[in-house]
């Protein structure tokens, strides 16, 4: 979201007249959970309400089957495994036909790996953290009643993928960095400084130096032109 830490008051009174949904937060940045949260969380304006947040894998499977919620916004990066590990665990409240547990991918990552991961997994959209407040409500309610929602441009990559009835190919080399490492090698390859990408993926500078540090190490590179020319090749700038 452009701002997740100021409360705009966006959606107005009037949108949330005959709605509500029931929401949990699910992001490693307590932060962002507090914006998300000030953003349209405001019951009585959007119709949201937020029943409970999390950090982690664990604490997601905890709380969303402790709360079922109707919608789940889960960040694909997280510690305990991301979000696809959260939708295996919560498979059979996706599957439930009563009372379905829906998820919303909401992440500061538009990789195409990272948008099919999810989807293949369960999710029924998948929305960058550039959104409105406004439509961020809007795809609650969509996804709540069972449409899919994507971000623009995203939803390309999931038709190119189920148009293909061929298995994507194995990367035992990508396959040797986590979720975050990916992540960072995006960013490096796409020409983002280290400072850039602190702010962008919220953590500090020496996080980011100790991420690069590592994929060289797996990659066996020797610096980010190099790395840079690795992930051009492999289509992932």
């Amino acid at each position: 979201m452009s701002d997740p830490t100021e409360a705009n008051g966006t959606a107005g009174p009037t949108e949330a007249a005959g709605r509500h949904v029931r929401v949990v937060l699910v992001d490693d940045h307590r932060m962002f959970r507090t914006g998300v949260q000030a953003e349209i969380g405001q019951t009585a304006q959007t119709g949201v309400e937020v029943v409970g947040e999390a950090a982690d894998v664990d604490q997601a499977v905890t709380v969303i089957t402790a709360t079922r919620p109707e919608v789940v916004l889960l960040d694909v990066h997280l510690p305990g495994g991301g979000g696809v590990e959260v939708l295996r665990r919560c498979a059979a409240l996706m599957a439930d036909t009563e009372q379905p547990v829906r998820f919303l991918a909401l992440s500061v990552s538009d990789a195409a790996e990272d948008v099919i991961g999810v989807i293949r997994g369960g999710a029924r959209g998948y929305v960058t953290k550039t959104i409105t407040g406004t439509d961020l409500v809007d795809s609650v309610f969509r996804v709540q009643e069972g449409d899919a929602v994507f971000s623009p441009r995203l939803a390309g990559f999931v038709l190119d993928a189920f148009a293909s009835t061929d298995a994507p190919p194995v990367d035992e080399d990508l396959d040797r960095l986590t979720q975050r490492e990916r992540e960072v090698l995006r960013l490096i390859a796409r020409g983002y400084a280290y400072k850039e990408i602190a702010k962008q993926l919220y953590i500090s500078v020496k996080t980011v130096e100790s991420h690069v540090s590592a994929v060289l190490r797996k990659l066996q590179l020797s610096n980010r032109h190099e790395l840079t020319r690795w992930a051009t090749a492999r289509r992932l700038v």
